[in-house]
């Protein structure tokens, strides 16, 4: 039986963690103004009201995560272990048990809530197992295209796609076993969105650091830019472009140019 979609439903549910898709499916209630559209064309995502699931479980994930707890936004955080489940909780966010591998755990995943009306994915592997990077991101994509959701943001890299120059021919060269996996999950996110199965914005950071925010972090479509960005920073603009239609569609450089004295100026796509 699913849940009622009172308000005081919508605060119980918040501090409950996620049970599994034998457990209620988790509603939230809408006003009418959060109505999401049925067209991946003309949507509105209220993030006071807006249900996303973030898949990643590193920095920029859990950035995202409580930035979009602050906003007021209903969270899901799927994780492949519990050792952040504790930490993620303390967010009032929910943590779904999944493994982005496993096909059939994501599709538990998005079983388990009643709708997705966005997903941020910041999946990533290493260069000894960049599997995660295309076939776990791809298969969040085509579970997302199955629940109907309506905007999906990729978190990739710098050396991707057309800024494959942008970070060095030795950078590059350490790098490639995993940005030839995120080309192909960027591949399909843009022929699902060229399908119409939603809106989609890439994002490729620059070199991550764990150093605090400077607040001077930009996104740029030059897709020759590179440089150093702080997670906190990513996630910042991650969650600007969530809400903005102006980046829907777009592939956009994220860098910190105050972290690469010397670096030239870019242009700033504004949101």
């Amino acid at each position: 039986m699913l849940m009622n979609k009172s308000l005081s439903a919508r605060a119980s549910a918040r501090v409950q963690p996620f049970r599994s898709a034998k457990a209620p499916v988790l509603r939230r209630p809408r006003s009418a103004v959060a109505e999401m559209q049925a067209t991946s064309t003309s949507y509105e995502l209220d993030p006071d009201n807006a249900s996303i699931l973030v898949c990643g479980g590193g920095g920029v994930a859990l950035s995202v995560t409580r930035k979009l707890k602050d906003m007021g936004s209903w969270v899901w955080m799927m994780q492949r272990t519990d050792v952040r489940k504790a930490e993620i909780e303390k967010m009032m966010a929910f943590v779904p048990r999944g493994d982005a591998l496993n096909k059939d755990d994501v599709q538990k995943v998005m079983d388990g809530i009643e709708e997705v009306d966005a997903v941020v994915c910041t999946l990533g592997g290493s260069v000894a197992d960049p599997r995660v990077d295309s076939e776990g991101n791809i298969n969040i994509i085509e579970a997302a295209i199955k629940k109907g959701v309506k905007k999906f943001i990729l978190v990739t890299s710098v050396g991707c796609g057309n800024s494959k120059d942008a970070p060095g021919e030795k950078v590059y060269n350490v790098l490639k076993p995993v940005l030839v996996e995120k080309d192909k999950a960027e591949e399909r996110l843009k022929a699902a969105g060229a399908a119409g199965n939603f809106q989609y914005v890439i994002i490729r950071p620059g070199g991550l650091v764990s150093e605090p925010a400077t607040g001077k972090a930009i996104l740029t479509e030059d897709a020759s830019a590179s440089g150093m960005i702080a997670r906190e920073d990513v996630a910042t603009l991650v969650c600007k472009a969530l809400f903005s239609k102006k980046a829907d569609g777009k592939v956009l450089t994220a860098i910190d140019l105050s972290r690469t004295p010397g670096a030239p100026e870019r242009a700033v796509f504004q949101l």
